[in-house]
């Protein structure tokens, strides 16, 4: 019988999918509850593409930079644990062993076939660290790389729903005019990026779409309503 391979379809893209979500949907709400606030205030589309601007530009760097030291929190901490775990492995290799046919014990193996198994590990001192890292304290070894990609890639999202909001700002020479365009360009963005979202995630796309749509609003209702109050 001819031989079929079997697929197993998984989504790979994790990381990169949730640095895009943290820089997209506060790149989508901010500016736009901020030009909301500034038209509720003020009928100047000049004042509102500046200042969303001004925004972008520092919420980017911000987001970025926040994305790039948590990535790099990420690689210490591990190279830390790992570090500690090879000095225990070291020092009290009797304990570490216990707590190997502990975990696989977890598992459902029985203590007759987990102890091949520790004995395995034992030879194997790097092998038998990583196992401790892995299934002890879960942590997989980040790719030192990952917090340069991290915070370029939250930044560059945050610019690219940044701008949004403000395109018909641009386009038209009065804030009051232009605030219904932004609330509909913004609304559908909001809503296929959480339709997006929803499908790379394994989330109910609609329900995710109505979510961020529902996030979004809000957040402009209330600096608009805010805004007109004050002035």
């Amino acid at each position: 019988m001819p031989y079929t391979p079997h697929i197993e379809q998984h989504f790979t893209g994790s990381l990169v999918v949730r640095d895009t979500v943290i820089g997209m949907s506060d790149g989508l709400t901010v500016p736009f509850a901020l030009a909301a606030g500034l038209t509720g205030a003020v009928d100047s589309t000049a004042l509102v593409v500046t200042a969303g601007l001004a925004e972008i530009v520092a919420g980017s760097i911000a987001m970025g930079l926040g994305g790039y030291l948590a990535g790099k929190s990420d690689v210490e901490h591990y190279a830390t644990e790992r570090q500690r775990e090879q000095l225990e492995i070291e020092q009290k290799p009797e304990v570490e062993a216990t707590e190997v046919a502990e975990l696989l014990q977890y598992y459902g193996l029985t203590p007759e076939q987990s102890a091949p198994v520790v004995e395995a590990l034992r030879k194997r001192p790097e092998a038998w660290r990583d196992f401790m890292l892995r299934f002890e304290l879960g942590l997989e070894k980040p790719d030192p790389r990952r917090a340069l990609t991290s915070g370029v890639v939250i930044a560059a999202a945050y610019v690219v729903g940044g701008l949004v909001p403000l395109c018909p700002y641009m386009l038209f020479s009065s804030a009051q005019g232009a605030l219904p365009w932004s609330i509909a360009v913004t609304g559908t963005a909001l809503g296929v990026f959480g339709w997006i979202r929803g499908r790379l995630t394994g989330v109910w796309p609609v329900r995710s779409a109505l979510q961020t749509i529902l996030i979004g609003g809000l957040a402009a209702a209330a600096a608009f309503l805010i805004a007109r109050a004050i002035s």
